[in-house]
């Protein structure tokens, strides 16, 4: 047999706030993640774009395609000619190896042929790597 307490309205009211905030965080998280995205979007169009596409469609230019980039080998695409420090670079690229490269590529792969200067602000080489991860499939 089950009983059933009854719950003050004090702490009925104290409960159904509970659940509004943990609404609202989720809420907040989720918009936060679509802005993060959309940032990194932004970022990737105005410093990584010139040299790299990704998406449907995206082919090798100045440098590789990054369609795909979390899981991949180093130097691993067909469509490109990397630099002989990259196609000797035992590496996969995830989250941690990816954002170390984008701050400082020379210290990642020395002697790589990426003349970046690096990104040192790790918010925005998150919503990068947010935006690439979205562009994972394509």
């Amino acid at each position: 047999m089950t009983v059933f307490l009854p719950i003050p309205l004090p702490c009925r009211r104290l409960v159904g706030l509970g659940l509004l905030i943990t609404a609202a965080a989720l809420l907040t998280q989720t918009a936060q993640a679509e802005a993060d995205i959309a940032a990194g979007e932004a970022l990737f169009k105005r410093v990584c774009g010139n040299c790299h596409n990704v998406g449907p469609g995206a082919r090798a230019a100045f440098g590789p395609q990054l369609n795909g980039i979390f899981g991949r080998h180093a130097g691993a695409t067909r469509d490109y000619r990397y630099s002989p420090a990259m196609q000797q670079a035992d590496l996969v690229w995830d989250r941690d190896t990816l954002s170390a490269f984008i701050k400082d590529s020379d210290s990642v792969v020395p002697g790589n042929k990426m003349r970046f200067w690096g990104i040192g602000d790790q918010q925005k080489i998150d919503s990068l790597l947010l935006y690439l991860k979205a562009q994972q499939d394509h």
